[in-house]
């Protein structure tokens, strides 16, 4: 029997606010060797001493909002592993919208190596898991599962850094009609 212990609610929503200062800072000066302590918790209107109640420093805070935005990405990737058919653009566009809600910080991460990886691995897995649903052949196809996760990760780099006027339906339609002959 296992005993899961609840988290304190003040506590989520001091996390929250903290995070959702590091969004606004983020979507106002993109550079985030700016960020610091003392701005985040001014934006936070919490104090020092809460921010190093929950994380040990910026990176940890970092680290775990990356965690939470790749989280976030699975559960909006779910349904689409889930139907046959992917002309169902409704499945694509809960991921793509929570891109797009996102935009100013998906721009500042993607702009890391490290994230921009992880999320080239995460789409790679995704198709990866998604042909294996449908009986697709996956190994002797390694390099067809690069070059389909590599031109999402272009797509969804170029939408969110030049492309940002088209809607989350727009590009759900141009992505579903570039793999309608081969499926994903």
């Amino acid at each position: 029997m296992s005993i899961h212990k609840k988290q304190d609610p003040r506590a989520l929503r001091s996390k929250k606010m903290l995070k959702d200062a590091v969004f606004s800072l983020l979507s106002e000066n993109q550079d985030v060797s700016q960020l610091t302590v003392k701005k985040i918790t001014n934006r936070a209107e919490l104090n020092r001493a809460t921010f190093y109640l929950h994380y040990e420093d910026i990176n940890d805070l970092l680290s775990q909002v990356v965690q939470e935005i790749f989280d976030e990405l699975s559960l909006k990737t779910e349904p689409i592993l889930q139907i046959k058919n992917l002309d169902k653009q409704e499945y694509l566009l809960g991921f793509l919208d929570y891109i797009y809600e996102y935009r100013k910080v998906f721009a500042v991460f993607i702009e890391h190596t490290e994230f921009k990886n992880s999320l080239f691995e995460f789409l790679k897995n995704v198709i990866y898991m998604r042909r294996s649903e449908r009986n697709i052949a996956t190994t002797e196809n390694t390099v067809a599962l690069e070059i389909i996760a590599a031109s999402l990760l272009g797509i969804i780099n170029w939408w969110i850094k030049d492309g940002i006027q088209y809607s989350s339906e727009y590009i759900a339609k141009q992505i579903t009609s570039l793999y309608k002959k081969k499926p994903l």
